[in-house]
């Protein structure tokens, strides 16, 4: 028999070139993940844990996943550590929803945790580089950056674009960073701004991609019986979908679709109790920002071709039709890989829960997170609701 789910509660550090290390970021997750509980949690009575991570450029490689029950502090509960690329969050999620969902666990923590920019710039790239193909793609030379640009180049070309839909979408993105206390980048840009930014990967330039980030978010989800003890508020998962696709960009059958969002969008989506079209805030997973039009489209949000027109026209605004990335997106809000995905939980869980502050949409009462992993070969899509 199986149960719904719930988020009951949820927090996260701030995103950024943070001081702190590893261990001190996920206590401040959890902490404030465990405040946020209406009526208080002891850490005890948390079944089981998920730490995800792609082992904090290279500060806890071997067993980082015993570092969330010492956090906790839990000592004795079962831990696991996730890795999937830059969709680790989503995909332990995934995991503990399922858990949940087939009753051999009542309530779960799941954690994700990054530490990044001590690292020299080389390996920065490198610990990036390592999410997509490497056989052929990366021993050619071809950077992470340069994999998206692929993507970008071929969908402007192809839809008689210039980059100026690009510019609009980094333009919102830092627009909604400027009002989340905990975005890596809190500053407007302009579209001038955008265009005059030195060159990446053309056509992509500085303001076109996400920043490497340090942080840590945490997440607790709880079986319905139990959520409605711990709150009166829960907000309720109601569809999570996983799906995959090759690595490498040849072996696909197009560059401006992502296959395994498609895939994961269609698994959350059956059975659910409402459609893409019905969904009225999402926190998409722009890496770049020619990510971010790809999954309006892929995930089903946007008729096919019209996630430029929606997005020059502001219909995807803080206060437009669909707010996409009212968090600042990983283009601001950062993107400390293994605590995307859960951050963007905890985005969602303030949002639908009225506490967003100034950056509140009003209106939402069911919402989407998407998290990719590399280039595209992973992905979760998470539907929540009020």
């Amino acid at each position: 028999m199986t149960d719904r789910v719930a988020v009951v509660g949820a927090g996260q550090t701030r995103f950024g070139a943070l001081p702190h290390s590893p261990v001190a970021l996920l206590r401040e997750a959890l902490r404030e993940a465990f405040a946020s509980v209406d009526r208080g949690l002891d850490p005890a009575q948390v079944d089981e844990g998920y730490l995800a991570s792609l082992g904090f450029g290279g500060w806890q490689i071997g067993n980082p996943a015993a570092l969330l029950a010492e956090s906790l502090p839990h000592p004795g509960m079962p831990v696991v550590h996730l890795e999937n690329a830059c969709a680790s969050g989503g995909s332990a999620l995934r995991t503990a929803y399922q858990v949940l969902r087939g009753g051999s666990a009542d309530l779960v923590v799941v954690a994700g945790l990054e530490k990044m920019t001590d690292n020299p710039p080389l390996r920065r790239r490198y610990w990036l580089g390592v999410s997509g193909e490497t056989e052929f793609e990366r021993l050619s030379g071809l950077t992470f950056a340069g994999v998206y640009a692929l993507m970008a180049e071929r969908y402007l070309r192809e839809r008689s674009l210039g980059p100026e839909v690009l510019g609009a979408v980094a333009v919102k993105n830092h627009e909604n960073g400027c009002l989340n206390p905990k975005a890596h980048f809190q500053k407007r840009i302009t579209r001038e701004d955008h265009a005059r930014a030195p060159r990446v990967a053309e056509p992509l330039g500085l303001f076109d991609c996400c920043p490497v980030s340090d942080g840590g978010a945490a997440v607790l989800l709880a079986r319905g019986s139990l959520a409605r003890q711990l709150t009166d508020t829960p907000v309720w998962v109601e569809g999570f979908g996983g799906a995959s696709d090759t690595l490498a960009l040849a072996r696909r059958e197009s560059l401006t679709s992502l296959a395994a969002t498609r895939a994961a969008a269609r698994d959350a989506f059956d059975g659910a109790s409402f459609g893409p079209r019905e969904v009225q805030l999402a926190e998409v997973h722009d890496c770049f920002t020619i990510a971010e039009l790809l999954a309006l489209e892929d995930l089903g949000l946007v008729p096919p071709g019209e996630a430029p027109a929606w997005t020059l026209e502001g219909r995807t605004g803080r206060s437009g039709e669909l707010p996409v990335n009212v968090s600042g997106g990983l283009k601001a809000k950062g993107h400390p890989l293994g605590a995307t995905g859960v951050g963007q939980f905890v985005e969602l869980f303030h949002q639908l829960r009225g506490e967003a502050g100034g950056r509140q949409v009003t209106t939402a009462e069911r919402a989407l997170a998407h998290n990719v992993g590399g280039s595209g070969a992973t992905c979760t899509v998470a539907l929540l609701a009020r």
